[in-house]
């Protein structure tokens, strides 16, 4: 699934009533043939879908060439219907922007099996090039049959002037390769919270990861709050508070889902295919806030250390697991929250000692705990308890937590 964005002016003219026009329903058994439809909506009217083709007819239309315009390509259609989420994207970006909306219907093309499917793709890009050629973002792209493919054959940040790209189930439908400027990882890019992680479940066990990138961007655009993402190597170093900054390569601007120009970054110096990560929540609007938990233990240990934190607020609670290897006295990581880290009322840590036939771990250990919201400009800024704390094994100990806002 893909959204595209078109700059480029056109002339205008005025463009007499024409018929409403609606996607196409085909059979399985229909043949190759693409039959590809162009259909304009504007937020005058945005329930009428305005046939247009290469000729004349974007003259005569609707268009309006002083608006930005938003291309909606769907993919595989196993079913040969109009996609479910196509009217719900429409409406959140007539209600975000004043724009007009070209919805690509080539259902004919994709009601094959699958491989018959990406090879019209190919046919199909060359009659959407010829239309449109400016910006472009790809909703979950798809995985099989192109994650081996040649740019030529792909989504690739030569595209267009800007590509970006948003994974959510790199590993069934979805693409697990980089093929954007940015490409957003969403909780790794794989198993989203909220979908069922059983066959037993089925269309909704098929599908949810997959569609989970139409609902987020559809969110963000509809909700103010951030669906900002950091810069990181791996989704796994990103969670153990390796990557808390967006200054390579963004120069402390992250980057954001929506509408933003750029996705709100500069595009000065910025490399081909970053790979960004995010945490999410597991209905809309999606959006959590990332925060940096650190425990200083008093003194070395010579086993491996194992904490849960626990952010609390006056509506919702979140946790996550830190590490502290032996040797060592420093263990972090990333915990995201559904509120601002100003908002939360307390902190509570819980010492998980291991059972070791060999050898007995200690009963209590002492350390301090520090905290600060992502991204991290100044280390020196982190707010700290302000005394170290006896932890008692597995007795979570709760302190209240009172963070300043920004």
């Amino acid at each position: 699934m893909y959204i595209r964005s078109l700059l480029e002016p056109r002339h205008e003219t005025y463009v007499p009533a024409q018929p409403c026009s609606d996607f196409q329903t085909a059979s399985f058994l229909q043949g190759r043939k693409l039959k590809v439809q162009f259909l304009l909506f504007t937020s005058s009217n945005p329930s009428c879908g305005q046939l247009i083709s290469l000729g004349d007819d974007i003259e005569n239309s609707s268009f309006n060439t002083s608006l930005d315009t938003k291309i909606i390509i769907h993919g595989f259609r196993a079913l040969g219907t109009k996609p479910s989420w196509i009217n719900g994207l429409m409406g959140a970006l007539f209600r975000a922007a004043k724009v007009n909306v070209v919805a690509v219907d080539w259902v004919y093309g994709a009601t094959i099996i699958y491989p018959g499917a990406v090879e019209n793709v190919m046919e199909l890009s060359i009659e959407i090039s010829r239309f449109i050629s400016k910006l472009l973002v790809g909703l979950d792209p798809a995985g099989p049959k192109y994650t081996k493919a040649s740019r030529e054959e792909r989504l690739d940040p030569g595209d267009a002037l800007f590509v970006e790209a948003i994974h959510t189930d790199t590993d069934n439908f979805g693409i697990r390769i980089p093929v954007g400027h940015i490409d957003y990882f969403i909780n790794g890019g794989k198993d989203q919270p909220g979908c069922a992680r059983f066959i037993s479940s089925g269309y909704n066990y098929l599908i949810c990861d997959h569609m989970r990138a139409v609902h987020l961007y559809v969110s963000a655009l509809e909700n103010s709050c951030p669906l900002m993402a950091f810069p990181c190597s791996s989704h796994e170093n990103f969670l153990a508070g390796h990557c808390l900054d967006c200054f390579n390569p963004f120069l402390l601007s992250c980057p954001r889902i929506g509408l933003l120009e750029h996705s709100g970054v500069s595009m000065a110096k910025l490399p081909e295919e970053v790979k960004v990560y995010l945490v999410t929540a597991s209905s809309a609007p999606y959006c959590m806030y990332h925060s940096l938990v650190e425990f200083h233990l008093q003194q070395k240990r010579s086993l491996v250390t194992n904490l849960e934190i626990t952010f609390r607020s006056s509506n919702s609670t979140a946790s996550v697991k830190i590490t502290i290897p032996k040797q060592l006295q420093l263990g972090k990581g990333v915990l995201a929250h559904p509120v601002p880290l100003c908002q939360i009322e307390a902190v509570t840590l819980k010492y998980l000692p291991k059972s070791h036939i060999w050898k007995k771990d200690k009963t209590v250990i002492v350390g301090n705990f520090c905290t600060t919201a992502l991204p991290v400009s100044n280390r020196e800024k982190m707010f700290c308890l302000s005394q170290y704390l006896s932890l008692t094994a597995s007795e979570p100990l709760e302190r209240d937590l009172a963070v300043a806002c920004a």
